[in-house]
Order: C-alpha cells, then structure tokens, then sequence
C-alpha cells in the first residue's frame, strides 16, 4: 500500500491516528494538572548536541549581514529547558519534535529496518525543580497509567501480544543486578578493573577490539544479552514496565554522579515490552563537570571523525545554576505504538521517513 493509500483508505491507520491525537491531549491534560507550564523551544540551534554516538542535522543560518552561521537541528530540547530552570522556571514540561541523523531508520545489522526510530520524531520532554530521578521515576508512571486510563479505559493494554499493567509502582533494577542476571558479569569489578572486563565480555562470545572503549565493551554485551530480556518481568501472565537505573559513570550523560557510590549516575531508562521509553537523569548542576564532559564528548567526535559544534557557553552558565532538579526525555512516538498495539513507529507517523526518502 502506498502512503497516499494508507492516508486516504486505511481505516486502522486513521483510528490509530486518531488516539494519537488523544493520547496528546491525555498528556497535556497530565501536566497542567500537576501544575507544570508548557513551553516551547528552538529547534534550530548553535550547538544541537554533543554526544558522541548521535548525529544531529547540520544546517546553517544566514544574518541579515549574508553571513552563514553553523548551526544543527535539535537531538532533544534538554539545553534549551535547562536555560529555563536556571531562569527561575520549577515545572516545565515540552512536546516538540526532535531530530537524529544516522538512526537505523534505513537498515539495521539485519537488514531490517527499525521498527522504534525515525530521523524525525515527537519527544515528551519535563523537569522539575527541587526533584531527583526518584520523583521523575514516580511522573513517569503516573503519566503512562493516566493516559491509558483515559485514552485505552484500562490501565492494563494489549502491545505485541502480551498484556502489560501499567500500574505502577514499576519494578526497578540497577544496570549491575541486570548484568549479573542476564550477562553472568560482576559491573562493579568491570568498572574497577577494565581489563578484566574486557577479557570477562569475550569470553562471553563477544568481539572485543582493542581500540574498543570500556562502553563500546558494555553495549555490545548489554544489546546482546541484556537489553532483549527486560521485557520479560511478568506478574502471572501479565507483563510490567521496568525501570532500569544506575548506569556506570562513564554514561552520566548529563547526570550526577550517585553520592554513595561515584562509580555509577543517578540515570534510568524506562523499558516496556521490548520498547524503550525514555532516559532519565538527576540533573547535573557542577558546570565545571559539565565543561569537561561536553570537551570529552567532542574530543571523541572528533576522533569518530564527526562533525563537533563547539561548546554552548550560555548552556554551562545555566547548568552552574540550575536548582535540584531532575528531568527525562521520553518517546512520544513509543507511547503511541505501545497505547495502540502499533508494531513499527511507521505506524503511528503520518509521513515516516522510509516514505519520504527512498
């Protein structure tokens, strides 16, 4: 079927659609009843983003004077909320569109196309002043089993197959119980003892080169042996989102660090039947930390020999004052496919990206 057929005369693609417009409405219904205020940022921006492992869209912006000015399409709204929280703003929240070159949107190691990315795609961004990931872990249950409640009439749905109740509290599990679990490999002595580890991952089955970095070494165990599994925490015949937090220090990201134990971030993603939901953190506020993270990211970009958009010094004076806080960037486009049993993000966009660029 064409994406003009499937526009014009599929009607399980138009209900679909439908709830997502309902599903939209169901969220900023959420917020404004926790008291949080909408907000709108750029999308156009001087510094997109410096993580290594993310292609943001180069563009370039032309003054009045004829110049052209390097800039990038956003890969989250983080920097711009971030500046707002530092202005004085305690709740906020955004629903905008984000932007990722190199997504396996095209083609994946199997030959397959990505049934959870597109280059294009919708973001539920919120921050709270005063909050760790702890309260962020909270929000985030709350706002799924509230939005299912009101678009689905059911805090339990149906998504590829198994039924998963929403209700939270959600199970919760650190990124080392989840490797000892599923990997068989102690992370607190691969943190300690890298070489260790590296020999630990091979003898796993796992290629491991060695000009790999201690995460390029994690992830390729982590896809491989953990990540496919944690959709499997089940209560009877019913499945549960999971939340999997406490990722090792050299992913913070824009975390902090956890107090009791340096080796690990105060990070979580969020995990449902086999879909990632988002990643959250408790927000770093040391803008001398956040200096030489974003100076580590872009010496490693440049290595990778990808394209580095400097440094966003009025994003370092904001982090510098940022309250307590915490905040998550969560998959719009996900929360679709998992309220309306949607197999693919294709399913749920309008004009995905494999239409429009074939």
């Amino acid at each position: 079927m064409s994406n003009l057929d499937r526009l014009t005369s599929d009607p399980a693609f138009r209900a679909r659609m439908a709830k997502r417009r309902e599903i939209i409405a169901a969220v900023r219904c959420f917020f404004v009843a926790e008291g949080f205020e909408e907000v709108e940022t750029p999308l156009i921006v001087p510094v997109p983003g410096t993580e290594p492992h993310l292609d943001p869209f180069a563009v370039s912006v032309c003054t009045q004077e004829g110049r052209h000015i390097p800039a990038g399409l956003i890969t989250s709204p983080e920097y711009s909320l971030k500046k707002l929280l530092a202005a004085g703003y305690r709740q906020i929240f955004e629903i905008t569109r984000s932007f990722r070159n190199g997504e396996p949107w095209g083609a994946s190691v199997a030959g397959e196309r990505s049934a959870t990315h597109n280059p294009e795609f919708s973001m539920i961004e919120w921050y709270r002043a005063g909050a760790d990931y702890r309260v962020i872990m909270r929000d985030t249950e709350r706002l799924v089993a509230a939005v299912a409640e009101k678009v689905c009439g059911s805090t339990t749905v149906d998504y590829g197959g198994a039924k998963i109740d929403l209700v939270g509290p959600w199970p919760v599990m650190t990124v080392a119980e989840a490797m000892e679990k599923y990997a068989g490999i102690d992370l607190g002595r691969g943190i300690d003892d890298p070489d260790w580890f590296r020999s630990a991952v091979a003898a796993k089955g796992c290629s491991v080169s060695p000009t790999d970095t201690f995460d390029d070494v994690f992830f390729r165990i982590f896809l491989r042996d953990v990540e496919p599994r944690l959709s499997e925490l089940k209560s009877g015949e019913t499945c549960r989102p999971l939340i999997l937090c406490d990722y090792p220090a050299s992913m913070a990201a824009l975390a902090r660090l956890k107090t009791a134990d340096s080796r690990y971030a105060e990070r979580f993603e969020v995990y449902c039947a086999g879909l990632e939901l988002g990643n959250a953190y408790s927000e770093l506020n040391d803008a001398a930390e956040q200096r030489r993270r974003i100076e580590e990211d872009n010496a490693m970009r440049r290595q990778l020999g990808k394209p580095v958009f400097g440094v966003d010094e009025s994003f370092i004076s904001a982090v510098g004052r940022l309250p307590e806080c915490g905040g998550i960037a969560f998959g719009l486009d996900r929360l679709v496919m998992l309220l309306t049993d949607a197999p693919s993000i294709e399913d749920v966009l309008f004009f995905p990206a494999k239409d429009l660029f074939k």
